[in-house]
């Protein structure tokens, strides 16, 4: 049957190369299916399926009938669920479809499927050119093609920012002029998503020009570099996509400090109050590395340290009941042999609940997240008033085992049941990379870069008006 209706489109294509005018368009055959309409609809869409989405495509230029058999969101749901076009699974492409394609703000209202057609989306994005894609945070930045499956590098951000005395927009200059020679592309070729870090916590006007001055140096230093077109989105938001949401609470263990965001329809609400916690990954890997001094173990650099946080500690379920247990596990770490922990594999993560054990006074981070809630319960921003119920955590640290479990759990403790029920912790889906892959999503969309970039041109203009006024 497959061999059959590639005959059909071959004899159509035939016709339309014996015409001697360029300008007249194929005459479409009867509108219907001929020896084909004997043939159950369901047996006819798995042949479709067969064919491909190329040849799929090319037979609805035959005739009507063709054209509205081929079109059937269902065939090229079943084409994006088999072929993985842009290495993404099938429901990060509905979601970004149904809730991003039109640009930032996101619609409050969700699309429905029937109104969209998969097959023109299809097309679409395969036309999409891509974009580097930047996530930088205050320890590590990643950075790669929205093609490719994964970042294509990591590099230090804290020991390649350029000289920190010299001016923010040189800095920054000379921070993605680094990225963009280890990729070995030029600026002026494609768009550039950037992450924007999550500082400047308060909603005070000075809060809001130094995140905007920040902003701008961004832009400034793009567009110097002649990138045609920058797209510049909070890093919690970006974590927040990842995990197929536009609403929910963002806890983002960085760097240095833990911040807790809550983002509703894509913008960051400040004015319920960004939570932040002066504890981050730093604080953690320093953590570890004093009990393993006093256990006399020796290493070399704080690398290793930090490659056995990542692959052997994990986060108590019952801190209490843990410490009566036999946790000891070893690693290899690369060169330096096999190094064995016990405790000190659930501790590091429980600094995170208990400050005080690494020495802080400082809250906890259930403590951070109930009282962001508490702020979003009382606020009543939205009909939706489950809306901040979903927390995703975001950061290299919140992969650890059992972290999503335990702050489910003290969350539900603290918390009354009007406010905890229906709460769900979900853990980095793509890594420490999550941030990035929320940027992917928005870098393969059907409608990218629309109305999610700002271009060189846009960007001199507005720049412009600020100096009329």
């Amino acid at each position: 049957m497959a061999m059959l209706l590639r005959k059909v489109w071959e004899s159509v294509s035939n016709r339309s190369c014996g015409n001697s005018s360029s300008s007249e368009r194929v005459r479409p055959m009867d509108s219907s299916l001929g020896a084909f309409e004997q043939i159950p609809s369901d047996i006819l869409m798995q042949i479709l399926k067969l064919l491909g989405p190329k040849e799929v495509a090319k037979l609805s230029l035959v005739c009507k009938a063709w054209r509205s058999l081929v079109s059937d969101n269902r065939l090229w749901i079943s084409f994006f669920q088999t072929n993985h076009p842009d290495h993404l699974p099938w429901d990060s492409i509905f979601f970004t479809e149904t809730n991003l394609s039109c640009g930032y703000p996101l619609l409050t209202s969700v699309l429905r499927m029937p109104q969209l057609s998969f097959m023109n989306i299809y097309g679409q994005r395969a036309r999409v050119p891509g974009s580097i894609i930047i996530d930088g945070g205050s320890g590590y930045c990643k950075f790669g093609w929205s093609k490719y499956a994964c970042p294509s590098g990591q590099s230090a951000t804290f020991l390649e920012f350029g000289n920190i005395e010299s001016p923010m927009c040189t800095r920054l200059r000379h921070f993605f002029a680094t990225i963009y020679s280890r990729m070995q592309v030029k600026p002026s070729t494609q768009p550039v998503i950037v992450s924007l870090p999550i500082c400047h916590y308060d909603d005070t006007e000075s809060a809001k020009a130094s995140r905007r001055q920040l902003k701008e140096a961004i832009h400034a230093a793009l567009f110097n570099m002649n990138v045609p077109a920058v797209c510049a989105v909070n890093q919690a938001t970006l974590a927040l996509y990842a995990a197929k949401r536009t609403s929910g609470i963002v806890v983002n263990i960085g760097f240095q400090v833990t911040s807790v965001v809550p983002i509703l329809n894509g913008k960051v609400m400040r004015k319920v109050g960004v939570e932040v916690v002066g504890l981050g990954a730093l604080k953690l890997t320093g953590f570890l590395r004093e009990r393993m001094r006093e256990k006399n173990m020796s290493f070399e650099s704080l690398y290793t340290v930090r490659t056995l946080k990542e692959k052997l500690c994990y986060v108590a379920e019952d801190y209490a009941a843990e410490l009566s247990k036999d946790t000891q596990a070893s690693f290899e770490a690369g060169g330096e042999g096999w190094f064995a922990l016990s405790k000190e594999r659930f501790q590091t993560g429980e600094i995170l609940f208990q400050p005080r054990l690494a020495g802080m006074q400082a809250m906890g981070l259930h403590q951070a997240v109930a009282l962001c809630m508490d702020h979003c319960h009382a606020a009543e921003l939205a009909g939706d008033s489950d809306w901040f119920k979903t927390v995703v955590l975001c950061g290299g640290t919140a992969c650890l085992p059992g972290l999503a479990e335990r702050l489910e759990k003290e969350l539900h403790k603290l918390l009354p049941p009007c406010v905890s029920n229906g709460i769900k912790v979900i853990p980095p889906l793509y890594g420490a990379d999550t941030a990035w892959f929320g940027g992917k999503l928005i870098g393969n969309l059907s409608t990218f870069p629309g109305r999610w970039c700002m271009t060189k041109k846009q960007f001199n203009q507005k720049s412009r008006l600020k100096l009329i006024w």
